[in-house]
């Protein structure tokens, strides 16, 4: 890439971040939306972005959201996400920050990233299927509200943060499943008047993050193998 092409680039993805953000706190101030919801989202999206750019300070503000987040999803009576991110997502954090800055490139503060063998694709996303189908069944027994997404959620999200720490591109079609269900989830707790749009809008810009990061990590990962 040339050096004005990779200027472009990066101006455009400052003016998209520098709008996401801006949205999230005009639409937080218009919807009254929980303050909490807020922080959250500000969290969660600033730890995606640093993650895409696999910049392993994203994790102490990953581990931030995902406690709001864990509070939010026990006022909306979802247990399998309070229960993910309390005791999944908040651990697995700190080891990743561990973990990707012992695998760091030699010329900047960035992981190298990786590609999982066919034969390992087929057996994780078989296996998350598989236990999704368990754990919606738990869930509709225990009155979960919505236990089909929070259920198919919380399996692979469990997926997507084991990936996302091992520094394999399939993390984001994982959370690209996620990130669209999730957003589905929330928009509906939202619209019944529940004040989290903030964490509505946050699932949107996963969704759009996710497709974005793969193809950044596939061209990289492409143009690795090259060499």
């Amino acid at each position: 890439m040339s050096i004005d092409k990779f200027t472009k680039q990066k101006k455009i993805e400052y003016i998209a971040f520098i709008f996401v953000y801006l949205f999230l706190f005009i639409n937080a101030y218009i919807t009254h939306d929980s303050i909490i919801a807020l922080i959250s989202a500000v969290c969660g999206i600033t730890y995606t972005i640093l993650a895409g750019k696999g910049v392993p300070i994203c994790y102490p503000i990953g581990a931030s959201g995902s406690a709001l987040y864990a509070y939010l999803s026990f006022a909306s009576h979802l247990w399998g996400n309070m229960i993910l991110y309390l005791c999944y997502y908040i651990p697995m954090q700190i080891w990743g920050f561990f973990q990707w800055n012992k695998n760091l490139k030699s010329d900047k503060y960035e992981i190298v990233k990786m590609k999982l063998s066919s034969k390992n694709r087929l057996i994780y996303f078989t296996l998350a299927i598989l236990v999704s189908a368990c754990v919606i069944f738990a869930l509709r027994y225990f009155g979960d509200k919505n236990p089909i997404i929070d259920g198919i959620t919380t399996v692979f999200s469990i997926l997507g943060m084991y990936l996302t720490v091992k520094r394999c591109i399939e993390q984001w079609i994982v959370w690209f499943i996620v990130n669209s269900l999730s957003f589905a989830m929330w928009l509906e707790i939202a619209l019944k008047d529940a004040q989290v749009y903030s964490t509505a809008f946050m699932w949107f810009v996963y969704t759009v993050l996710s497709v974005y990061f793969y193809f950044c990590w596939n061209k990289e990962i492409g143009k690795n193998t090259k060499q």
